[in-house]
């Protein structure tokens, strides 16, 4: 199962963010947990500090940016 952070205080893009993850691993059969991490504290342990990020399996992947579906496909594979 891939685990899917999306971090971020839940703004516009971070929303965008987290459905193009579901629809990543949803096009790719993936068995996923989505989790949502929303305090800036926490967020600050990923090293980001440009929101949102996407981690997956607890290696950040993005930052500053909404990457769409292609490339998170990519990571989860």
């Amino acid at each position: 199962m891939k685990k899917i952070e999306i971090l971020g205080t839940g703004c516009p893009k971070c929303r965008q963010l987290a459905a193009n993850a579901e629809a990543a691993a949803r096009e790719l059969g993936v068995e996923y947990e989505l989790k949502k991490v929303t305090d800036i504290n926490d967020i600050m342990t990923f090293g980001v500090m440009m929101t949102p990020g996407i981690a997956v399996d607890g290696q950040v992947k993005a930052s500053g940016k909404v990457p769409n579906a292609q490339d998170i496909k990519q990571w989860l594979q």
